[in-house]
């Protein structure tokens, strides 16, 4: 744990840096002191979001240029994905989500503690494993990963949190920026739910940025646009080919429709595998969502939150007059 020691130790120090040297002026000068706490832990999240970025970029671009699935002309809807990856890593995503979400976990966990409620820590429950660290890191992973699928299942199957998920498949164009194409209410389930595994098992407020990370780089490696089929890997870790058939058009038709779908795991298929969700094929699909009217979504970023937010709406009228219909049925019938 020596390299992530150093690792953790550089972040503290550039984040004290920036936040000394250029944050907290402005904040004196304009008389925001009192965020000057909330402030400091933005500066280190956007750290860990450039960090990751940075990864992902100079691992996953050479192969996208060595070995492509597909290369095209019209690149706009790769620059919009990375204009999501810019706002969800480094901008208004994460202050949005650290300053509504922050308190309400706070909120939660006092709750808890005041009925007397201490979540336990998985060094707690298995002892054994506090000799372990990186054992306990990548148990962590396992756990979370485990919601992750369940989450994503659940994407697919809610016809509402589906009118959301849909503009991450919308795209056509996968690349290692894909992954952060979500809308931002989906982003905001989606923190929400493994916020609250992670407080379950007693992830510390130091270890769920590495955690991201993790989670980061191979959600970018399995979206990149790289020739990487089913290989010795691939029982242990998702990869290109195996997230392609996920996303792959011929989904939004039967057998494969949304709702059933497969190839839901985000890091490790064996939950695939385990709940008869996997699939196995040897070529490179098209991607997109064949069952939405409507052309390719190409737009811009806000654009892109504007369309996510008219399918809900019709999602959630089209539910509500379905009940409607059926309670007015069941009066005539009765």
């Amino acid at each position: 744990m020596y390299v992530v020691d150093s690792l953790m130790h550089a972040i503290d120090q550039l984040q004290g840096l920036i936040f000394e040297d250029v944050v907290q002026p402005v904040l004196y000068q304009l008389g925001l002191m009192q965020w000057s706490d909330d402030l400091f832990d933005g500066v280190g999240s956007a750290l860990f979001g450039a960090l990751a970025i940075l990864l992902a970029y100079l691992i996953l671009r050479p192969l996208e240029w060595w070995r492509p699935v597909e290369r095209w002309n019209d690149r706009r809807a790769v620059r919009t994905d990375i204009v999501y990856t810019l706002v969800n890593r480094l901008g208004i995503i994460p202050a949005v989500l650290f300053l509504v979400l922050t308190p309400m976990g706070a909120a939660i966990d006092g709750y808890l503690r005041f009925k007397g409620y201490i979540p336990p820590s998985l060094e707690q429950m298995f002892p054994p494993l506090l000799a372990f660290p990186l054992l306990t890191f990548l148990v962590y992973v396992v756990v979370i990963d485990f919601g992750e699928y369940w989450r994503h299942r659940l994407q697919h199957r809610l016809s509402w949190w589906w009118a959301l998920h849909s503009l991450h498949h919308d795209q056509r164009q996968m690349t290692l920026w894909s992954d952060d194409r979500n809308h931002f209410l989906d982003n905001i389930l989606a923190a929400m739910w493994t916020g609250a595994i992670a407080m379950l098992i007693g992830v510390t407020p130091s270890e769920f940025p590495l955690v991201l990370i993790a989670f980061r780089l191979i959600e970018s490696l399995s979206h990149s646009n790289v020739r990487l089929g089913f290989g010795v890997l691939t029982p242990l870790m998702v990869g290109p080919q195996y997230h392609r058939l996920h996303h792959a058009v011929e989904h939004a038709q039967a057998p494969f429709d949304r709702a059933r779908g497969c190839n839901f795991a985000v890091i490790l298929p064996v939950w695939d595998v385990l709940f008869g969700t996997c699939r196995r094929a040897h070529e490179f699909p098209s991607t997109g969502v064949a069952g939405i009217a409507g052309p390719e979504v190409r737009a811009s970023y806000l654009h892109h939150q504007v369309i996510g937010l008219k399918r809900l709406g019709a999602e959630i009228g089209r539910m509500v007059g379905w009940r409607r219909t059926g309670f007015s049925a069941a009066i005539v019938r009765d």
